[in-house]
């Protein structure tokens, strides 16, 4: 007969409970048994182990260094929005708590490396600036650089080492949430594929960090899995301080304290992905865990990451990208435009129509980008300006119009934009792929420029500069401390 869950009894707990009835103070070894190891774990962790050691190829290093670049960016212009402000203070409120090794970023605030990573991970997705992997629904770089750079400050390594880690965390934390099944599985199970995908992510990149050997990446999984968290709820959240949390700051301090318990000695189950009552078992089971190695070391998913062009929501990216385009065909002034026409797909146009945030705001956007011929990280955040005679003037001849006819594109956001001058000139276009996305990739200027918009108004365009120059060289940092004037303000 078998007996119900609840009734059973490992072969462990026998032998402890029969050590304390005979009243014995012998410790009992830690591991009873060898544990199974699956031919899909062993591949993982054996590849993990050597990242540290093994080279990327060139075209990687350089996708690498504009999204690390694009993340701390991101990290500096959030520390002056309301997420950033709230995650500053819960590092002020710590300082002093924790063995200070870390920085944190847009202060002059160092914490241990947990807080800092989980203050960074925030400050990284207080806005919609960061990075984002398609098939996995993720945002990488908000919770794998942080807990990267957090746990590469307490040990010391080189701009090399720093730059493999995160490489190694874009490969292993978007595989897993494709192996669950990417937005399918986001939509059945109302898991935030962003959070999942980011723990393992993290971890894996700290893990590497620590130089852990393969079986103890393979615990680094387990603690990995463990934390695995969060769930659909965040889209409530209208503060966007949440969602920071979930998409950046957890799941990059989760990532830091993988590294550090298997790194202090911790072990634990040596195959998560396999056996009974494994991870993909308990959340998805119609997960293909063969996905989690398919072309790993041919494939580096840092290569399939869009970067944002324009630091607005997602929606608005591509009729940005269509004015722009037009206005290299034809070149014309806001007051020369009669009308704006955008069409986008329903469900797409209906996240930013006539929004009372800036940008996340389709018409005010498109009237900040007539006027201003481009699209500021200043401008896409000043409320006040939403009410701007001159703004509110072009935004009137802005119009969306719902589209049942771009729907087929999904999940592509495309966009047809259509401007009427006052002359009677038409003009339109239809951007299928927004810049910044896998197939239409942004040049290393305009990722310069981007972050050179961003960290030039808080911490100066001279540290801006030199930051900017670190981060394209980091193949050659001796220590990545040295990183820390550079991201600090007093």
């Amino acid at each position: 007969m078998t007996l119900p869950f609840s009734m059973r009894i490992s072969r462990r707990e026998l032998l402890y409970r029969g050590a304390l009835a005979a009243g014995s103070t012998v410790l009992l070894p830690l591991r009873l048994r060898a544990q199974a190891v699956g031919p899909i774990m062993v591949t993982l962790s054996d590849y993990m182990a050597a990242a540290r050691d093994r080279a990327l190829p060139p075209d990687v290093v350089e996708k690498a260094k504009h999204h690390i670049l694009d993340t701390f960016a991101a990290m500096v212009s959030g520390s002056e929005l309301p997420p950033g402000r709230v995650a500053l203070a819960l590092a002020q409120a710590q300082a002093g708590a924790a063995r200070a090794v870390a920085t944190v970023v847009g202060s002059n605030i160092v914490a241990g490396a947990t807080d800092a990573a989980l203050v960074n991970g925030v400050l990284a997705h207080s806005d919609e600036t960061d990075d984002s992997h398609g098939a996995s629904q993720s945002h990488p770089g908000a919770s794998i650089v942080p807990a990267a750079f957090a746990l590469g400050e307490q040990l010391g390594i080189t701009g090399q080492h720093f730059l493999r880690a995160v490489t190694l965390g874009y490969d292993v934390g978007p595989r897993v949430t494709i192996a669950l099944g990417g937005s399918v599985f986001r939509e059945e199970s109302r898991r935030s594929t962003h959070a999942f995908a980011g723990t393992f992510g993290a971890s894996t990149s700290a893990g590497c960090v620590a130089a852990l050997t393969a079986p103890q990446m393979r615990w680094l999984l387990d603690y990995a899995s463990q934390q695995a968290s969060g769930y659909a709820v965040w889209g409530r959240d209208t503060d966007h301080i949440e969602k920071g949390f979930v998409f950046g700051g957890m799941p990059a301090r989760n990532g830091v304290t993988a590294a550090l318990l298997v790194r202090a000695g911790w072990n634990g189950v040596d195959d998560v992905f396999s056996g009974a009552d494994n991870f993909f078992q308990v959340n998805a089971p119609k997960a293909d865990p063969k996905l989690l190695v398919e072309q790993l070391g041919e494939r580096y998913e840092v290569t399939r990451t869009d970067i944002k062009k324009w630091t607005v929501g997602t929606p608005i990216q591509a009729p940005l990208d269509a004015i722009e385009n037009l206005r290299r065909q034809r070149p014309f002034e806001a007051d020369d435009v009669k009308s704006v026409i955008v069409r986008l797909a329903p469900s797409v146009g209906f996240v930013v129509d006539n929004r009372d945030i800036p940008d996340i705001c389709l018409q005010h956007m498109v009237a900040v980008m007539l006027i201003d011929k481009t699209a500021s990280f200043h401008a896409a955040h000043d409320k006040p300006r939403m009410q701007d005679a001159a703004v509110l003037r072009q935004r009137r001849k802005v119009t969306y119009v719902p589209d049942e006819g771009l729907v087929k594109f999904l999940p592509a956001r495309v966009a047809r934009v259509e401007v009427t001058l006052n002359d009677g000139t038409q003009l339109s276009d239809q951007v299928e792929a927004v810049r910044g996305t896998v197939r239409n990739p942004m040049t290393r200027d305009e990722v310069v420029d981007k972050a050179r918009d961003l960290v030039g108004p808080v911490l100066g365009p001279a540290t801006a500069q030199k930051l900017i120059e670190a981060m394209l060289a980091l193949e050659t940092m001796k220590d990545v401390r040295t990183l820390r004037p550079l991201l600090q303000k007093a």
